[in-house]
């Protein structure tokens, strides 16, 4: 089973209880000084004078532990390259900066890394695990919006393509959530980079739609972001990483050993949106939820609940969708004689066939425009055996399917 949308993203295994770093240094042959050294460089390490042509001394980023400063090589054909690289890697993986357990994950495993970060008025003392919890929620739900729109466009998912989506982030890696200000995420090159591109691709898009709602009033650029990834579930991942602070940013870092993917930036700015920023995203997510287009679908499911206000006449059905589209239970209206069908299914235990337009009306899924309402597994002349048999016997199904005119049964 995968998590639900709102479950933390899983932590790094190096990770303990406490928070210490417990990651093994690479070993020096297989390591990239110039990897190493593009690391560094992006986790706010500070290059100082060095040897030059030969090495560079890097020091800890303002703020963190006091540390020994690192040596690291230029190139790998100095006769102590590997010593060099060998002291740096243990003097990271020694060191209790969380800049240096970062980089030591980056190069055990070349990954993007996406970094979410929140301003907010509280002290490094005072900051609630409720901010914590938050910020990893709201980076979880982005990367499911994320996934979601690299396997279909859509301004609204609901419970489509979800299951895949979610299991599509079980080989992502996630960081300490730094005083709930601060989170990053590394998605392996090989498997990750696709949704790191489209998400960085999607908060751009919903970046510029913000901007243009802001300036011109108008909704009209939300509706061709769909194309580029925004959708419902993206913006509502958006207002919950803003909601309650100052201001929220994006920031994406790529693989120094895969470089840059094509048609994005080497160096992305950060993706950044404010409090002002919320009254256009929420309607925004109003708006892809209300013209959310209907779907034609042929479902098969078992039959949960039938109910109508009299003894005869149209009814409600309630299936359990087993085929046919990426949503668990959906309604649906029938006339007399289809609704007479699916009391008769269930009471025999088929499956029900139908086709209609999937869509969404007051918070469920309902199925418009049924038509072939069959049970599964029985052909023409079973079907009509079915129906007579239901003639002769409508007391008994009036009974099952509605003790309570106007009430629900649950089989």
């Amino acid at each position: 089973m995968h998590p639900p949308a709102g479950e933390p993203l899983r932590p790094h295994p190096d990770d303990d209880a406490g928070g210490e770093v417990r990651s093994t240094p690479p070993r020096p042959p297989v390591t990239d000084p110039g990897v190493l050294g593009a690391l560094l460089d992006r986790h706010g390490w500070r290059r100082r004078a060095g040897a030059a042509g030969r090495y560079d001394r890097w020091t800890p980023p303002p703020g963190s532990p006091a540390g020994t400063s690192l040596l690291v090589p230029l190139r790998r054909d100095f006769p102590d390259s590997d010593d060099l690289l060998g002291e740096a890697l243990l003097a990271l993986s020694r060191s209790t900066a969380p800049s240096a357990r970062a980089v030591l994950v980056a190069l055990a495993v070349p990954s993007d890394e996406v970094c979410w970060s929140r301003r907010t008025t509280d002290t490094a003392e005072s900051a609630p695990w409720s901010c914590q919890e938050q910020l990893r929620g709201a980076a979880r739900q982005m990367l499911l919006a994320g996934s979601l729109a690299m396997l279909a466009r859509a301004g609204y998912y609901g419970a489509r393509h979800r299951r895949q989506a979610a299991a599509s982030l079980d080989a992502l890696l996630v960081g300490p959530a730094a005083e709930g200000r601060r989170l990053t995420a590394y998605l392996p090159v090989e498997s990750g980079r696709p949704l790191a591109v489209r998400l960085h691709h999607a908060l751009c898009a919903a970046r510029e739609a913000v901007d243009h709602r802001r300036a011109t009033g108008g909704m009209d650029a939300f509706d061709s972001a769909v194309e580029a990834g925004v959708s419902h579930e993206l913006t509502r991942a958006i207002t919950a990483l803003v909601r309650g602070s100052e201001g929220a940013r994006v920031e994406f870092g790529w693989a120094p050993a895969a470089g840059p993917p094509a048609a994005c930036p080497a160096r992305p700015e950060p993706v950044e949106f404010s409090p002002e920023d919320l009254p256009a995203l929420r309607e925004a997510s109003a708006r892809y939820l209300r013209i959310e287009p209907s779907v034609p679908v042929r479902l098969t499911g078992t039959v949960l609940r039938l109910r109508r206000p009299g003894p005869s006449g149209p009814g409600t059905v309630r299936l359990r969708v087993i085929t046919g589209a990426e949503v668990t239970h959906v309604r649906m209206t029938l006339d007399e004689q289809a609704y007479r069908i699916a009391g008769s299914a269930h009471l025999v235990g088929l499956p029900l066939r139908v086709e209609g337009r999937l869509r969404s009306r007051g918070g469920f899924r309902w199925l418009t425009d049924a038509t072939g309402v069959t049970p599964v597994g029985a052909g023409s002349g079973e079907r009509d055996r079915m129906l007579r048999a239901l003639r002769k016997n409508l007391d008994v199904l009036e009974e099952s399917s509605e003790p309570d005119a106007g009430h629900e049964e649950q089989p």
